[in-house]
């Protein structure tokens, strides 16, 4: 057995046995059309304990082609990457994310920056002010150009058989790792990503999600899929079925958004981002 192995569904199962995985009911009537990109990003799981093995060489600088490779908001490019190898560092910056012990285990954390201090210094250097660097639109498209790149490089890691787990605990304290990390004005640490082979004795398995009928719109919005009761009630019982201790979506809902001290620093993210250099608002 491989390093790369970690439950009994990997990137290699079969469509329909994946979407049983993702879904917990039977696949479509009509058989879905193989892909073995679909398969890999259907077999994904977050991981959450890792081996000690390193990273094979040159798979970093694959999922960062990957990452460059994501659709770019006018091309902008508005992020960066830091790549924290460091067992100190690591160490340090698992206290600031909420004392996570897998981000010190992992042999590799990236965090994922949406930066807008370089496009500042293309201004300066071409002798121009960039007044379009306050809009909240120019942050909302660092955001999503960040996400992009990083799913990019989430799925190339789990093509090589890696794990990975996204850390959005980074922005429970954004001056911590600000400071941490070196990161200038107009930069804000979007996400982590702990990366490495999947602990074999502590195996992960894919979590349901909400049905596609809850999701998927035809051509125009339909509130009544999107809440109805009868496929949340379904869904919340095959999420408390999936693992022992597992609570139920709706519960996850209430327990996440029900307390504002929930977010542990994160509601005070508007004042946060000004403090880091962001304007995000211009008339």
């Amino acid at each position: 057995m491989s390093d790369s192995t970690v439950s009994s569904f990997s990137a290699q199962s079969s469509m329909n046995a994946l979407w049983q995985a993702r879904y917990g009911t039977k696949p479509p009537a009509q058989p879905l059309p193989e892909s073995p990109v679909a398969r890999s990003l259907m077999a994904h799981r977050s991981v959450r304990h890792f081996s000690p093995a390193p990273l094979p060489e040159g798979v970093v600088e694959a999922a960062i082609a990957a990452a460059q490779s994501a659709s770019s908001s006018c091309n902008l490019q508005a992020w960066s990457v830091i790549a924290v190898r460091d067992p100190a560092r690591r160490a340090r910056l698992a206290r600031i994310a909420g004392d996570q012990a897998f981000i010190a285990q992992a042999p590799l954390f990236l965090v994922w920056v949406v930066d807008l201090s370089r496009l500042e210094h293309v201004g300066h250097a071409q002798g121009h002010a960039l007044p379009g660097l306050d809009c909240l639109d120019t942050f909302l498209g660092g955001v999503v150009d960040t996400a992009l790149a990083g799913q990019n490089a989430a799925a190339t890691f789990e093509s090589y058989g890696l794990g990975i787990v996204y850390v959005g605990a980074v922005r429970n304290q954004p001056e911590a790792i600000a400071a941490e990390l070196g990161l200038p004005p107009r930069t804000f640490a979007l996400f982590g990503m702990s990366v490495g082979y999947p602990d074999r004795a502590r195996p992960t398995a894919i979590k349901p999600r909400l049905p596609q009928a809850s999701v998927l719109h035809e051509e125009r919005y339909n509130p009544a899929a999107a809440t109805d009761d009868a496929s949340i009630k379904a869904y919340d019982a095959c999420l408390e079925a999936s693992r022992a201790g597992a609570r139920g979506w709706s519960e996850s809902v209430v327990a996440r958004l029900g307390n504002v001290a929930a977010l542990h620093g994160r509601e005070h993210l508007p004042a946060t981002l000004r403090a880091l250099g962001f304007v995000l608002g211009k008339a």
